[in-house]
């Protein structure tokens, strides 16, 4: 498949997401006389945990920038030579894209700007203005159809990562995960409702095809996934690979909602988990038919629950 065509900076793209999103744009390469780098801080490119991966991101032709984000001289002369930008942000950092994303408006060459939408559909209803994670999202989509009139922005939504969704986090088990050293997991209500889920790798795999795919791409929100299973679903997969029965164990939907709120109100870090896993069992992840095939993308194109369930049993048996 012919090279990427563009010249593309990456924001936090030594992050959770980030890196998968980095990796799959540097396999894809830019075609001659085009770069792909990373802006980063000095601190990360010099951490020592961080140097196996970037050295073999570096062999594969990365250009490492480094600056500070909050920096607007260090992300102007980044910007230098740019047709695309990136940003794979986390949770606490996304207000720092309307920042970024004026910049790429003023630059000379930074045509196109993907924000760091990957996970749950901020503007799915009515409901979702209301919900408190996606606040800081919907305010950099406000920013950008307000402000920005000349670079062209894609969200990729792509619902909740399979591959985080499958931990069983402590202290809010209740909420819904899997342990595979004890064999455990929690669904919420019966564990029928479907969810449409994607993996890590395939959210690389999808930026990669939004780059591939300008015209159906540039200026739009795109709805992708992996695949739709149930929680259910799940736990039969899990047990059929480790050839054994699970103990499972049920939380009413009302009992994720009280829960949710006694988060929210001791400011606890898990309150906004608590509301996604809520939406996703209402629902919310699930739409008539995904933007995959605008893409260029089949079902066969894109990882398995079978996949990331060896993957998670495989991770286990190695602790």
């Amino acid at each position: 498949m012919a090279s990427l065509p563009f010249s593309i900076l990456i924001f936090g793209g030594t992050g959770a997401i980030g890196k998968h999103i980095t990796s799959a744009i540097l396999s894809a390469k830019a075609s001659s006389g085009h770069s792909i780098s990373i802006f980063t801080s000095e601190s990360t490119a010099s951490n020592p945990d961080k140097q196996p991966l970037l050295s073999t991101w570096k062999s594969q032709g990365l250009r490492i920038i480094t600056g500070d984000i909050s920096d607007a001289d260090d992300v102007t002369r980044a910007y230098e030579g740019v047709d695309v930008v990136v940003s794979c942000l986390g949770r606490n950092s996304l207000l720092a894209q309307t920042d970024l994303i004026k910049l790429a408006e003023n630059s000379a060459t930074v045509q196109w700007f993907f924000p760091s939408e990957y996970g749950t559909d901020i503007e799915y209803d009515a409901s979702s203005k209301d919900e408190k994670p996606h606040q800081n999202k919907l305010k950099v989509r406000e920013f950008i159809r307000n402000e920005i009139h000349r670079v062209q922005c894609t969200y990729l939504v792509t619902g909740p990562y399979i591959d985080m969704y499958l931990s069983l986090v402590p202290g809010v088990e209740a909420i819904g995960g899997y342990d595979v050293g004890s064999r455990k997991a929690v669904v919420v209500n019966s564990g029928d409702d479907a969810v449409g889920f994607t993996s890590m790798p395939d959210v690389g795999k999808l930026v990669v095809a939004a780059l591939r795919n300008p015209s159906e791409a540039k200026g739009k929100a795109l709805k992708v996934q992996s695949f739709v299973t149930t929680p259910m679903e799940i736990v039969r997969e899990f047990e059929k690979q480790t050839g054994v029965e699970w103990t499972t164990s049920y939380t009413p939907i009302q009992e994720v909602r009280d829960l949710e709120k006694q988060l929210w109100e001791k400011s606890s870090p898990l309150a906004a988990l608590a509301t996604l896993r809520r939406i996703w069992a209402e629902g919310r992840t699930l739409y008539e038919q995904t933007d995959n095939k605008k893409l260029g993308l089949g079902p066969g194109d894109m990882e398995t629950l079978s996949d990331v369930v060896g993957r998670a049993v495989g991770a286990a048996s190695k602790l």
